[in-house]
C-alpha cells in the first residue's frame, strides 16, 4: 500500500504533526511506502496571491526538510519506504524560474509532483483553490465559471507539455482539482474534450496521475480528483494512477482510499 502525496510540518498552512507522527501512524495503517511532497518554495518573483502568502513552503526551510527526510530513511529502512518529494507548482510566466529550481533541488528528490494552483488572468495571478469566496470572485472577474474552467484546463495542459528539464516531475497532480467547490458552483459545461487531451498527452509523455482521495472531504466537492468517470478513461489509456492523500496531517493519511476505483 502506497501514498503517494503526503505534505508535513514544514507546509504553512498544514499541521505541525511531527515526519515521525506521519511515518508511525502510515505503519499502523499497513502503509508500505510514503511520498513526502511538500509544496515547494514558489518561484523568486512570484508574489503568493493567498492573503497569509502561506501557499508554500520557504526556501529557507528547503535544507532542513531534505535534511530530515535523509536521516529518517535510514532510521525506518526495512519498515517503510520513505521517499523524499516535492509538489512543484507550474505557474504560467515562470517555467524558467521553476527550471532552474529543479536543476538545482531535483537531484534530491527520490519523488515529485507537478500541479497547478495558480491560475493566471490579465496579467495577475489567483489560488483558484483557496476557498469558495475566491473562486466566486474568479468567476466574476474571469467571465463566469465555465471561463475559470477554460484557464483551469489551459494551464493544466501547459504544465504537461512543458519544457522543464530532466527533473522535471512525472506525475500531474490532482488534474479535477477545479471541482473543490463544484457543489457551490456547479459548472454547466463538461469538459470531456479538454480532459481527454490532458489524458492523452500524459499518455503520450508517459506521466503519472496523482489519485487524490482528499476531495472527497471536501464538502463541496465530495469526489476524488479525478473522479470515477475520469479515472476509468485513464485506466483504458494505460496510465499509472498513483494513490495519495494530500494529508496535510498525519490523521488524514489514506483518506478517500475506500471511495477510489480499484481493478
Amino acid at each position: 500500500m502506497r501514498d503517494g502525496h503526503v505534505h508535513s510540518k514544514f507546509c504553512p498552512h498544514g499541521s505541525k504533526d511531527a515526519f515521525q507522527t506521519y511515518i508511525e501512524h502510515a505503519m499502523e495503517l499497513g502503509i508500505t511506502t510514503i511520498s513526502f511532497t511538500e509544496h515547494a518554495p514558489l518561484p523568486a518573483g512570484f508574489t503568493d496571491p493567498t492573503p497569509l502568502q502561506d501557499s508554500a513552503m520557504k526556501m529557507e526551510d528547503l535544507p532542513a526538510y531534505l535534511e530530515e527526510l535523509a536521516i529518517l530513511r535510514d532510521k525506518y529502512r526495512g519498515k517503510i519506504t520513505i521517499h523524499t518529494g516535492l509538489e512543484v507548482d507550474y505557474i504560467e510566466g515562470f517555467e524558467k524560474e521553476t527550471t532552474e529550481f529543479l536543476n538545482k533541488y531535483g537531484p534530491f528528490l527520490t519523488d515529485s509532483i507537478l500541479s497547478v494552483h495558480f491560475l493566471k488572468h490579465e496579467g495577475e495571478y489567483d489560488c483558484l483553490d483557496y476557498s469558495p469566496d475566491v473562486f466566486g470572485d474568479m468567476i466574476k472577474r474571469y467571465g463566469g465559471i465555465e471561463k475559470v474552467y477554460e484557464a483551469y484546463f489551459r494551464t493544466l495542459l501547459l504544465s504537461i507539455k512543458s519544457n522543464l528539464g530532466s527533473h522535471k516531475p512525472k506525475r500531474i497532480g490532482h488534474i479535477t482539482l477545479v471541482n473543490k467547490f463544484q457543489k457551490k458552483y456547479p459548472c454547466p459545461v463538461s469538459f470531456n474534450k479538454e480532459i481527454r487531451n490532458i489524458l492523452l498527452e500524459v499518455q503520450q509523455n508517459n506521466y503519472e496521475l496523482d489519485y487524490n482521495g482528499a476531495g472527497t472531504a471536501k464538502p463541496l466537492c465530495l469526489e476524488p480528483y479525478p473522479p470515477t468517470a475520469i479515472a476509468n478513461q485513464a485506466i483504458q489509456l494505460n496510465i499509472p494512477m498513483i494513490y495519495g492523500s494530500d494529508a496535510h496531517q498525519a490523521k488524514e493519511l489514506l483518506q478517500g482510499y475506500e471511495q477510489l476505483h480499484r481493478s
